[in-house]
């Protein structure tokens, strides 16, 4: 029967490589020249730390990221952007965690989303993936078109198409 894992991933080297960009942006843009700001990438942790010294410039750096994660092709939807906070030198601060694997309650949500089509598949949670099996690759398509217009709030990718 044909088959379909539903999952959410994210190519850490592309996050790397905008990140660098990024920080090769922030010391030659004019604005945030002489400034303390700067962007870390914390690849163990899966976080993206923003420090600035105040809200404008970390809007911009916030904003640079964003451009330069759509230019390659990483969904922003990967980024769960955390509340700003003021450290101490007068400084401001942003953590972004990096959003990977389905939760329980992304898993269900999918899960009935598929089931409100009334196509003949079957899908199961295994895990931080969810496997879609039908008789028709056709209906398989459908149900990633679907998903895809779906607002979840998560980037997903499907592997392991099977037929």
């Amino acid at each position: 029967m044909p088959s379909f894992d539903i999952v959410s991933k994210f190519n850490i080297q592309e996050i790397d490589n905008a990140v660098n960009t990024v920080k090769r942006d922030i010391s030659t843009r004019y604005d945030l020249k002489g400034t303390k700001a700067e962007i870390i990438l914390n690849k163990t942790e899966k976080l993206i730390t923003l420090n600035a010294d105040n809200m404008m410039h970390l809007n911009a750096i916030r904003d640079m990221l964003e451009n330069r994660s759509i230019s390659r092709k990483i969904s922003l939807k990967t980024y769960d952007f955390q509340d700003e906070k003021n450290t101490s030198g007068m400084m401001v601060r942003q953590d972004i965690k990096l959003r990977e694997g389905i939760s329980k309650d992304n898993a269900t949500k999918l899960n009935k989303i598929v089931k409100t089509l009334k196509l003949k598949v079957q899908s199961q949670i295994q895990g931080q993936q969810l496997r879609i099996t039908g008789k028709k690759i056709d209906d398989l398509q459908k149900v990633i078109t679907v998903l895809n217009q779906s607002n979840i709030d998560i980037p997903l990718s499907y592997i392991n198409m099977k037929k």
